[in-house]
């Protein structure tokens, strides 16, 4: 018989994620492996997911760190749209600026910005149809850039003044645009994932060729709709884009407590759904990967579910101080760089762009901005109004209101 001296004692132990970084700690991301824009193959639209199982480990990337465009996935974009591009992500970072100086002086309740994730919105709005139905996260305020929604009607939306289309009923940032085929966010994270599957069954069901496309961010993964969604997109090849922005950060948790030890795009294998892992700071690889997911989908290929590779720049809202979990600055480490800095450098690489120019764009944008805010609060102010009448808070939820509703009414004085 074995002596107890020699017996190996086993015993559990809870593993606890780390973090890129803590606020007593200097930020190191020296640990990730940015592979060449040359490794990514880029491989036929209708190829079966089982042979293509290395893009979800890989990172498919355009822009090298000489700004120069190189590998399979470039997209064929000409200068001007190229051109486009840059002043819809400058255009956004505007219009966060404004926006969050304002919260800061009480003219609205509450903001979140997308700076240093602007590429992602802007490049997958402009890779897709103005028929596509979007399904946003509260990130993608780009997509309205993109599709030409009035900057003054997103500020009285935020400011929840008399021409706030949603009527003061949701909360700043959460868009709604039905003419613009902008799905109304929530605040119940995941639920825009089933509901986009839903709504691309319904589209390949009636004939129609639109898809729909959906966003989680990479906390948001751990929410059961996340995978239901996947369930119904893998089981009837439902023509979708799905999307994880993984920038690092779930509010205060890192990403590392949410993605299993491996990439988030590589979830999909055991789906057999096309996982593609893409660096969410450039432009054209975004671009790239969502017209060929875009393809896939239309012609019968089913699901693809991308994970973008960012970084959550600034707080997660104006509600949160990052200084208080992270490392300070944290976001001058993170390899990948400023998406709007990669596409500049870019656009002077190839003679199609100068640093006076941008400049110059950057000042005008500015203006136009300040102007628009102008225009907003002359429509109303957060504190003082006028705001929607408070008894229209019983219109558009029946189509004949019933007798309790109409009771509730009358007693607000409609």
């Amino acid at each position: 018989m074995m002596s107890s001296a020699n017996k190996t004692i086993y015993q559990s132990k809870l593993f606890v994620p780390t973090a890129s970084s803590r606020p007593e700690t200097t930020p190191d991301f020296s640990h990730l492996k940015i592979p060449s824009p040359l490794a990514s193959k880029r491989p036929q639209v209708l190829v079966d997911a089982a042979d293509v199982t290395d893009l979800a480990y890989g990172l498919v990337r355009v822009l090298d760190d000489d700004h120069q465009a190189k590998g399979a996935w470039q997209p064929d974009l000409s200068p001007d749209k190229l051109r486009v591009g840059l002043r819809h992500m400058m255009h956004v970072r505007a219009y966060d600026r404004r926006m969050f100086n304002m919260q800061r002086q009480g003219k609205l309740s509450f903001y979140m910005k997308c700076t240093g994730e602007e590429a992602i919105a802007v490049a997958q709005g402009m890779a897709l149809e103005d028929g596509d139905m979007l399904f946003p996260s509260y990130r993608q305020q780009g997509l309205l850039f993109v599709r030409k929604r009035p900057v003054v009607d997103m500020m009285c939306h935020c400011i929840s003044n008399a021409k706030d289309n949603i009527k003061g009923r949701q909360m700043p940032v959460f868009y709604s645009w039905k003419e613009g085929n902008f799905f109304s966010l929530s605040g119940n994270l995941a639920t825009q994932y089933s509901q986009a599957v839903g709504w691309a069954m319904a589209s390949a069901y009636k004939g129609e060729k639109h898809i729909a496309v959906s966003w989680v961010g990479d906390g948001t993964t751990a929410a059961a709709d996340v995978y239901h969604a996947l369930v119904f997109a893998s089981t009837y090849k439902a023509p979708v884009i799905l999307n994880v922005v993984n920038n690092q950060w779930a509010i205060s948790t890192p990403q590392t407590f949410a993605n299993t030890g491996t990439t988030f795009a590589a979830r999909s294998i055991g789906f057999s759904i096309v996982g593609i892992r893409v660096d969410g700071n450039d432009f054209l690889a975004v671009y790239a990967a969502t017209q060929w997911a875009a393809e896939r989908a239309r012609k019968g290929g089913g699901a693809t579910f991308i994970e973008l590779y960012t970084y959550r720049t600034e707080g997660h809202s104006t509600s949160d101080n990052p200084d208080s979990y992270r490392g300070k600055n944290e976001a001058a480490y993170w390899p990948l760089g400023d998406p709007i800095e990669r596409l500049k450098q870019h656009l002077i690489c190839i003679d199609q762009w100068s640093e006076e120019q941008h400049l110059a764009q950057e000042k005008e944008l500015k203006a136009a901005i300040l102007a628009d805010w102008k225009e907003a609060i002359s429509h109303g102010s957060f504190a003082e109004g006028p705001h929607w009448p408070v008894e229209t808070m019983f219109d558009d939820v029946f189509k004949d209101m019933p007798a309790h509703l109409r009771k509730q009414r009358d007693q607000v004085g409609a």
